[in-house]
């Protein structure tokens, strides 16, 4: 490991319990805070996540949340009616930016979601987490608070895979340490570099591109490396994450688009072929099933008109 990096894992690495509420609440001052869940039928846990954050971080005595926003990416279930019912602000990813015509992806959705938020702070957190917790949020967005010189911040936890403690995180194992290692080894005291929740300053946010899919957390981490600096980065421990794992082919799916997102950081060139060949048994013996690869990023918000408009107004 790099000298830069076991410095910076003294500096920059934290636990939950580093900075009470009671800290973080004083440090907030005039900041906003505005919490964002990405949601794709995700009816069985959005609603409690919503209703922790409104009990626990949005009321007179712990004003620490200032919005909290769910951005429906066309659920089929009814993830829109319980998060607005536990009492989120739902808003739909096809009515944001109507003008650009929004694709499928997880980093479409964030991407779109500064455009109908306000916080000076903005945090992610995905809606598929069970037996969810607001140190996932106060963890997060205390070091933005207290520290003027952090930017960016991700979550660290354990990933349980069932019942084996520490398998979760397949992807990144396999595919985004091994990248970040070697190729943007600043970035290898990372423990959980493609997690979803993270904050970051809507100051740093909007000058960053968002690749629409898979890619995105991989892509944010990389470009806010080059954009502020190792040391504007840090991690805090939250625990542990519980969330629903997708099956091998997913993951499959999820590892083509990371790649591709490294591969464009590295050259800034065609990409060649941008498709994932997998195979499932059918009838027939093993049948090929050929997906698309994320290839599409969307500009820094920064560079959008209606965004520009909405600062003036």
């Amino acid at each position: 490991m790099l000298e830069e990096v076991e410095r910076w894992l003294t500096r920059r690495s934290w636990s939950v319990s580093d900075r009470p509420l009671e800290r973080v609440l004083a440090a907030k001052r005039g900041t906003t805070v505005s919490v964002v869940l990405p949601a794709l039928n995700e009816e069985a846990t959005v609603g409690d996540i919503v209703g922790v954050i409104r009990r626990e971080l949005m009321t007179e005595a712990v004003p620490l949340v200032d919005e909290l926003v769910v951005i429906d990416s066309g659920s089929t279930d009814r993830t829109a009616e319980v998060a607005a019912a536990a009492g989120a602000r739902v808003v739909a990813r096809d009515d944001i930016l109507p003008r650009i015509p929004a694709v499928p992806g997880k980093g479409e959705v964030l991407w779109r979601s500064l455009m109908v938020t306000r916080g000076d702070v903005v945090c992610f957190v995905d809606a598929d987490l069970r037996d969810f917790s607001a140190d996932f949020v106060t963890g997060i967005v205390g070091p933005l608070l207290t520290d003027p010189d952090v930017d960016f911040v991700k979550a660290m936890y354990d990933r349980p895979l069932g019942d084996a403690p520490g398998q979760g995180g397949r992807v990144t194992e396999l595919v985004a340490r091994p990248l970040l290692n070697l190729h943007w080894p600043p970035l290898a005291g990372f423990v959980q570099p493609l997690g979803g929740e993270y904050a970051a300053r809507r100051s740093l946010l909007e000058r960053l591109p968002f690749p629409v899919g898979y890619g995105v957390e991989l892509g944010l981490l990389v470009d806010a490396l080059h954009t502020v600096g190792l040391d504007a980065l840090a991690q805090v421990d939250v625990g542990v994450r519980k969330h629903r794992h997708q099956d091998g082919q997913a993951l499959g799916r999820m590892a083509a688009a990371i790649y591709r997102t490294a591969q464009l950081r590295l050259s800034r060139g065609h990409l060649v072929r941008p498709r994932l060949t997998q195979f499932e048994r059918g009838p027939a013996g093993f049948e090929p099933r050929t997906y698309a690869v994320d290839t599409e990023e969307r500009p820094p918000m920064a560079e959008i008109t209606e965004y520009a408009h909405r600062r003036v107004a």
